[in-house]
């Protein structure tokens, strides 16, 4: 009797391990799927803190960083974790604390500059500027300057034309700067990474609109060592029919664009920028020797922007293996519009992306 009831307690264990362990599986398992997932905003987030309790010299500046946790919550948690020396919250004063951080770059510290907006950054654009990229090579390098500005760049919604400016065309212009814009997860960390450890100034391009969407992310990019080289674009869909080069929210417009083009049989090539300065002119180029047409999108204006330079550039390097004219998608010569409907003209749509690729192809109706 006692033989048989120790039988049945025995099985009744056996089966509730059994079923613990499958409960414990289905969870590891939802939570590995979970993790293979991870918004910009966390990235951005994760990157600083691994950067900040790996070396004591990084520290964050801004307006609201600290109490407030950031305006879009990218420094959530920093102050409570590394205290009101590292993550120092600022008055509103873009060039008193720009010039406090370059400052702090000379000094052998490792600033990281929030802006709000980067069109805030032009109440601090001397120190960005005269200051930051120019010092090192009047100095004949005997300064560096290891800082990053960051924050968001470009068109927001419903933010008016004081608001809504993409500066990439700007500090790309600039020698003495490098410009990093990324557009997913992997690239908000493995870029701002980068950007932290590198010795020069770096002017960091976030996107609004970016910040909540989730991308997936491999282990790799989840170690702390994980970083991706600055002035290295990614081809994020190969083809062999028209070359689309983006940047920032752009390339989830343009790999939009090429899921519709591939429908009508057209097979497009997407290389996501990652860095606009140094431009990674031998991918563009190589694309567009396979590909033989190029079409450039961006958010900013069309006079003197990333996408004029990346077709002068295959210009000089390419022009015999192109055989349709170079398209230039970019946002409307005007102010951006406050109202709704205006504002979305005044933005490139993945219709536009489409349009000029089929143009290029010689397949436009």
């Amino acid at each position: 009797m006692w033989g048989i009831m120790r039988q049945r307690a025995a099985c009744k264990a056996y089966h509730a391990l059994n079923l613990e362990q499958g409960i414990r599986a289905i969870a590891l398992r939802a939570f590995s799927s979970s993790a293979k997932q991870m918004t910009v905003r966390d990235a951005l987030n994760s990157a600083l803190d691994e950067e900040m309790s790996a070396d004591p010299k990084v520290f964050i500046m801004g307006e609201e960083v600290g109490e407030y946790q950031g305006a879009y919550k990218i420094s959530k948690g920093l102050l409570d974790k590394y205290g009101p020396e590292r993550v120092v919250d600022t008055p509103i004063t873009e060039a008193g604390f720009a010039g406090i951080g370059v400052g702090a770059a000379y000094y052998g510290l490792r600033p990281v500059i929030e802006f709000m907006t980067f069109n805030f950054s032009m109440q601090a654009i001397d120190h960005i500027i005269n200051s930051a990229a120019k010092s090192n090579y009047m100095s004949a390098g005997q300064i560096s300057v290891p800082i990053v500005f960051r924050g968001p760049n470009g068109a927001a919604a419903g933010v008016g034309a004081q608001h809504s400016q993409c500066y990439a065309a700007w500090y790309g212009a600039i020698p003495g700067l490098k410009v990093l814009a990324p557009y997913s997860s992997e690239d908000a960390r493995g870029l701002l990474k980068a950007a932290i450890r590198d010795p020069d100034p770096v002017v960091f391009l976030e996107n609004e609109l970016l910040y909540g969407e989730s991308f997936p992310i491999s282990d790799e990019v989840l170690d702390s060592s994980f970083s991706l080289p600055i002035g290295k674009a990614k081809i994020e869909r190969e083809g062999k029919d028209v070359t689309i080069t983006a940047f920032s929210k752009m390339v989830g417009y343009a790999l939009q664009a090429a899921d519709i083009l591939a429908k009508e049989g057209i097979n497009a090539e997407v290389i996501n920028l990652r860095t606009i300065r140094p431009l990674d002119r031998s991918t563009i180029n190589s694309s567009v020797r396979k590909t033989n047409r190029l079409v450039t999108v961006e958010e900013g204006f069309p006079q003197h922007g990333v996408g004029a330079e990346i077709c002068a550039t295959v210009v000089e390097d390419s022009f015999e293996y192109l055989d349709a004219p170079v398209e230039r998608i970019a946002g409307a010569d005007v102010p951006m519009p406050y109202a709704a409907n205006l504002e979305r003209m005044a933005v490139p749509q993945v219709e536009d992306i489409v349009r000029a690729a089929k143009r290029a192809c010689y397949r436009s109706r």
